[in-house]
């Protein structure tokens, strides 16, 4: 049997940063994820929007960290080595019912103390944003909303968390847990760990992994959205993250991301199979595009993706029938029950306070544990990897000269080498998804067409399998057939 102080259960952008703000104690961590790596659930589908708190309800906690964690992020992502854009948002409304709703997001990111907030004219709007339809009646402008990319982030997190003693457990979900006199029992599919306290960041299947030991009080109801990648050279197309009002609500959100690319959506529909995006979404999607930016290059779409989101509801059972409440919540759901602490349906803005949640989650296993003493070998500092796109010409000569693989191209379209394929393998990634996430590797123009199979060859030689073993993401998920070995 393993033993650990705290099990933190889940990989995503959560669950690495709870176990990033484990490692300042003087505690054994150990961290259990079902998948193959890190950030494969909800993490790996998102808009990377760095919200400020104009739409959080004040007084709620969700306001506080919203507030407290926008204000701080510039200095996490500097800290551990992540590319961060404060590029502000314009929130814009195209009749008098969008323009109530602007006045009504004003009022409460003030109450939030969210600082430099003020409604725009129709001139203002498009002196910022000149290819916005015309007819925008207002625009709340928020100066710190920022863009993140959601893996670089959560990986550096999980980079972070392994370099100051963390366990990472992959391949291993959690199949039963037991309350014992010393703390919990968990079971896995390849071993047995008794633990003091729990820390449960399970995402989608949160609700399930407290109900092993806990009597349900919230469930999760996933929600679906679509989301259209534009090709990555027009970003200077829009200055800000765009989030449009409807006169009939909530609306498109498009975003500059820190790649360059233009990220649009995303809709708001049932959930389907698996993570396959609707036909009818994606519809819906690209006529809003057409609608909120008239002259955005709908022909430059490279890529359309699906994500599920957490839709937490509270429940109770009434004479052997479960009943849902069907009210939203308004706030983080963190619950700490003899040393099981559970963060549950954590959404919007869940990326951008996922360091505070870890700290409170953190915090409150300290604090269950007796308050331990700190890890005086704790290091917060990550030194990200050399990325070649955008490299001085000088660094790059210099980078090559030490390292040759550093010279070759293997990703023409977003300018990766092999060099950073090969450290992207040595840092956790086993999958051709793995190295996208960490490379940008298959994500450009071709989406991968002219350098999937020298990725594949480098993954299969890196880790001594056949070229047909090797998975694009989850197990199963083999890109090459036949003995060739080739596409």
């Amino acid at each position: 049997m393993d033993y650990a102080d705290v099990a933190v259960v889940g990989a995503g952008v959560l669950g690495c940063f709870a176990a990033r703000a484990l490692t300042a104690y003087d505690l054994r961590i150990a961290v259990f994820e079902s998948r193959e790596d890190v950030c494969t659930g909800i993490s790996r589908a998102n808009t990377g929007i760095v919200y400020t708190g104009c739409d959080t309800k004040p007084g709620t906690r969700k306001a506080q960290l919203c507030a407290e964690a926008n204000r701080d992020f510039g200095a996490l992502c500097e800290t551990l080595g992540v590319r961060f854009s404060r590029c502000g948002s314009l929130m814009t409304a195209f009749g008098p019912r969008g323009v109530v709703r602007l006045e009504k997001k004003l009022s409460q990111g003030r109450a939030n103390g969210v600082p430099g907030l003020r409604l725009l004219t129709p001139a203002e709007v498009y002196q910022r944003e000149p290819l916005l339809a015309r007819g925008a009646t207002a625009a709340l402008y928020a100066p710190g909303t920022g863009t993140v990319d959601p893996w670089e982030l959560g990986i550096a997190a999980f980079e972070n968390a392994r370099a100051n003693g963390a366990a990472f457990h992959f391949s291993e979900e959690i199949q039963h847990i037991e309350r014992t006199t010393g703390g919990y029992r968990l079971e896995t599919s390849r071993r047995t760990c008794a633990v003091r306290a729990v820390v449960n960041c399970a995402g989608l299947r949160a609700d399930a992994v407290r109900e092993l030991v806990k009597v349900p009080t919230i469930r999760i109801f996933p929600a679906a959205g679509d989301y259209l990648v534009l090709d990555h050279d027009l970003s200077d197309l829009l200055r800000h993250v765009i989030f449009h009002e409807g006169e009939a609500g909530k609306g498109l959100t498009l975003v500059p991301t820190v790649d360059g690319a233009i990220l649009a959506g995303p809709t708001d529909r049932e959930p389907g199979e698996d993570w396959a995006v609707s036909p009818e979404g994606l519809e819906a999607l690209t006529a809003l595009c057409a609608q909120v930016v008239p002259d955005l290059p709908l022909e430059r779409v490279i890529r359309s993706f699906a994500a599920l989101r957490p839709s937490p509801r509270h429940v109770r059972r009434e004479n052997r029938v479960w009943t849902v409440d069907p009210r939203a919540i308004h706030d983080f759901t963190l619950l700490e029950e003899d040393g099981f602490i559970s963060l549950l349906g954590i959404k919007t803005p869940g990326l951008t306070c996922a360091h505070r949640l870890g700290e409170l989650a953190a915090e409150a296993a300290a604090h269950f544990l007796g308050n331990p003493g700190k890890n005086a070998g704790f290091d917060p500092r990550r030194s990200p990897p050399p990325r070649l796109h955008g490299m001085p010409e000088t660094e790059r000569a210099l980078l090559v000269q030490r390292n040759p693989d550093y010279g070759e191209i293997v990703c023409r379209c977003r300018d990766v080498s092999l060099g950073e394929i090969k450290e992207a393998l040595r840092q956790g990634a086993s999958t051709v998804d793995g190295v996208k996430r960490r490379t940008g590797a298959g994500m450009g123009r071709c989406q991968g067409g002219r350098c999937i199979q020298r990725v594949i060859e480098t993954i299969a030689a890196e880790q001594g399998v056949p070229p047909a073993l090797v998975c694009k993401d989850a197990p199963g998920s083999a890109v090459l057939t036949g003995d060739d070995g080739k596409l």
